[in-house]
């Protein structure tokens, strides 16, 4: 793919300003489908668990996950971001089914994350189709230029992550949908403010989000952080601990293309 210095301070400038980008056909048809049947395979391994909540925490020993969300075009991309040294902090299915699936209320990733500082980029990966009748993800333009707040529980009414932004702080008249085609990606600041509409369509919007790091950034949880690997460049000695690549292992894991390369 590749792109020209020109190309990646364009990016860079637009990311400055709205606090998002949107990149078109980042990810070959062939490697979105296989995505598409990891998130089925994940369900029948997790059945107890939604759609939309298959997160960090199952990707420790998944060989294709570690291997997708290393790819080296995405990796390009957040590089442009955060520079050459990049390290995983945490990748999230966010699969709403047709017609049942939750909405993400108003938020900002930041104010859920144990990061210091907060250098981090969200890469979000469209597997399906994402448009506002299936669920796609909205922002609001410019908060990413706002400090973090303080979110709210909210349990009255099925939301994926059970807290919202106070009300008042949320002008949805501003409020862009971010519609993409399976394979594009969009680029997100921790800060802003961004949520997505249930799924009132009869197709699928299964996304994953990738949140990458430079190495300089401290993952400041207690214990092994379960995503936390290497990917790019070099890490920063006494800054985190990072994980050892999966093995794959067949009838363990999800076989894929390039399985080999991975026992």
């Amino acid at each position: 793919m590749g792109y020209s210095e020109s190309e990646k301070e364009q990016f860079r400038a637009d990311f400055d300003e709205f606090g998002y980008i949107v990149l078109r056909n980042v990810l070959d048809v062939s490697l979105v489908a296989e995505a598409r049947q990891h998130v089925e395979w994940l369900r029948a391994k997790h059945p107890d668990v939604r759609p939309e909540s298959l997160g960090t925490t199952l990707m420790t020993d998944d060989p294709f996950w570690v291997r997708l969300i290393s790819d080296e075009r995405l990796l390009d991309v957040a590089e442009i971001f955060v520079g050459e040294n990049i390290a995983l902090f945490a990748s999230h299915y966010i699969s709403k089914p047709p017609a049942d699936g939750l909405p993400v209320l108003w938020h900002q990733d930041g104010s859920y994350w144990p990061l210091e500082p907060m250098e981090v980029v969200t890469l979000w990966l469209a597997v399906d189709d994402s448009r506002p009748d299936n669920g796609c993800m909205r922002v609001i333009p410019g908060t990413h230029c706002l400090p973090l707040h303080e979110l709210r529980r909210r349990e009255d009414v099925p939301n994926v992550l059970n807290s919202e932004l106070e009300p008042e702080l949320v002008d949805e008249s501003k409020a862009v949908d971010i519609e993409l085609e399976s394979g594009d990606v969009s680029v997100h600041h921790p800060n802003i403010f961004h949520g997505s509409n249930s799924n009132t369509s009869g197709a699928w919007r299964r996304g994953l989000t990738i949140r990458y790091i430079p190495t300089t950034t401290r993952i400041t949880a207690e214990g092994q952080w379960p995503s936390a690997f290497m990917l790019r460049g070099e890490p920063l000695p006494g800054v985190n601990n990072y994980l050892r690549r999966p093995t794959y292992i067949e009838g363990t894991h999800m076989p894929f293309r390039g399985s080999d390369a991975w026992r």
